[in-house]
């Protein structure tokens, strides 16, 4: 039986402070990032000592088991920095709380002997799948697993052969990184800094309690739920992992503001000696991108809410308002992309330079748009449709 691990344990404005504190040297390491393709790995370090990762991660093995709204809050924060960074931050740290859902035995294999074990992801079902005694043997390559050099174990996406007269069963397979082959493929106008590398596995491995069925995620039925109690750990996975990468634009969004406000405010142009400050469209683009962000912060922060009371009455959201959530979370990033777009052309010439104050962001929030569960026309027709009589296309809410 698993020794509960103690950790002093912070308060939510602890853990953003220190946030924030890792800010100058996010902006300061930035430039590192994209020419390595991957976060420095002396800013994994210090987030992994400011215990960043450690939000959602269950207590028994040193976590805090915060509100998710804590975790959202300290990806933002990172983001105002370097979007990369933040980036990693989300979709690994949000790993910890999906590995809750998995059989004890599973979190036991990762943080069994150190709690401070991080995963990368690939969802994509591209695992080839062999049912053996005991479990699976699955083989593969899949794309864009962020921050895949900072990780021991990866979580990798496949479908089970149907049961009988059913549909293939989505899972996410449980691997150690031991298990894989690494390639260096990221090579990307932005975000850089994520190392997003490809991930191939040849005919391993996969004990039966390694695999997280995603009904269970959605549904509140995972087997880590008999551990771990704590209400965070009944929210459906699918509305936590878009929201994983998507609020990162909302940081990163925030940051270009701050800097597009000292650089705005001071610019006079070379064409007719004009200040910016007094231009119209830049007066009119700073608030509307100020707005954005606050809305964005508001509607995370409510769905979240509602989510959390839900999940403490033992319940869900109804599939509307899921499909609300989920369209919301799509929307986002979209919107932080077209205000980042108008700060970009508020620059003018001078901010076409690499080392202008918009030009990283506007390319970080734009390759970040291009993932797949950012894109608000898929989802918002799904949820049209819903509210027009058809049937429901989405299983990941």
């Amino acid at each position: 039986m698993t020794a509960t691990v103690k950790t002093l344990m912070p308060t939510a404005d602890d853990l953003v402070r220190a946030a924030s504190r890792l800010r100058p040297a996010l902006v300061a390491r930035a430039e590192q990032a994209e020419a390595d393709c991957r976060v420095p790995y002396e800013t994994v370090a210090e987030m992994r000592q400011a215990g960043l990762f450690r939000v959602l991660q269950p207590k028994r093995f040193g976590g805090y088991e915060m509100d998710p709204q804590v975790f959202f809050d300290v990806q933002m924060e990172l983001a105002r920095g370097c979007m990369s960074t933040a980036w990693i931050y989300g979709v690994i740290a949000v790993h910890n709380w999906q590995l809750a859902l998995f059989d004890l035995r599973a979190q036991e294999d990762v943080w069994g002997s150190d709690s401070n074990v991080l995963i990368s992801s690939s969802y994509m079902p591209k695992a080839k799948v062999t049912p053996v005694a005991g479990g699976y043997r699955i083989s593969g390559r899949w794309g864009f697993s962020s921050g895949v050099d900072h990780c021991d174990w990866i979580f990798l996406g496949g479908l089970l052969p149907p049961p009988a007269g059913g549909a293939p069963l989505p899972v996410t397979f449980l691997v150690p990184k031991s298990d894989a082959v690494i390639h260096p493929v990221w090579d990307t106008v932005g975000l850089r800094g994520t190392g997003s590398h490809d991930v191939e596995v040849i005919d391993a491995f996969v004990p039966e309690y390694r695999v997280h069925h995603s009904r269970d995620g959605a549904e509140g039925s995972s087997p880590g739920l008999k551990v771990n109690t704590n209400p965070i750990y009944r929210l459906p996975f699918g509305q936590i992992f878009v929201r994983a990468v998507s609020s990162s634009s909302i940081g990163a969004l925030e940051g270009a503001i701050d800097a597009f406000r000292a650089y705005a405010s001071r610019r006079v142009s070379s064409n007719d000696m004009s200040r910016t400050a007094l231009q119209p469209a830049v007066q009119r683009i700073t608030a509307d991108a100020t707005v954005t962000v606050d809305e964005c912060k508001l509607v995370l922060r409510r769905n979240l809410a509602r989510m959390m009371d839900l999940a403490i009455a033992g319940k869900g959201p109804d599939l509307e308002e899921r499909l609300l959530f989920r369209a919301q979370a799509g929307n986002t990033v979209d919107r932080c992309a077209r205000m980042i777009t108008e700060m970009f052309y508020s620059c003018g010439a001078q901010g076409v330079y690499r080392s202008g104050p918009i030009a990283r962001t506007f390319l970080d929030i734009h390759t970040g748009r291009t993932h797949v569960a950012n894109n608000p026309d898929k989802y918002s027709r799904n949820y049209g449709a819903v509210l027009l009589g058809e049937e429901n296309n989405d299983t990941f809410i």
